[in-house]
């Protein structure tokens, strides 16, 4: 997941996180963060496949926000141990 600097949030899928980030940093990542403008990744989950992955996505775009700042706070927190 990653935050915007309007403060939004972007959830989609890759196969490289890495490449990814790079893309969005270079404003070619989805039209989205490109219009919102990157400001960091704060959030990511690792699955086995490709199916699951879309499936995961799914259910974090339909979150209400209030779920994803829980999920980015609890990942922040979990990350400085």
């Amino acid at each position: 997941m990653v935050e915007c600097r309007d403060g939004s949030y972007y959830t989609g899928y890759t196969i490289d996180l890495d490449k990814r980030m790079t893309k969005h940093k270079e404003g070619k990542g989805s039209k989205y963060v490109n219009s919102k403008g990157f400001k960091e990744l704060v959030y990511f989950e690792s699955y086995e496949d490709k199916v699951t992955a879309m499936k995961r996505e799914y259910v974090l775009k339909k979150s209400p926000r209030y779920h994803k700042k829980e999920l980015v706070r609890e990942f922040s927190f979990t990350n400085l141990r």
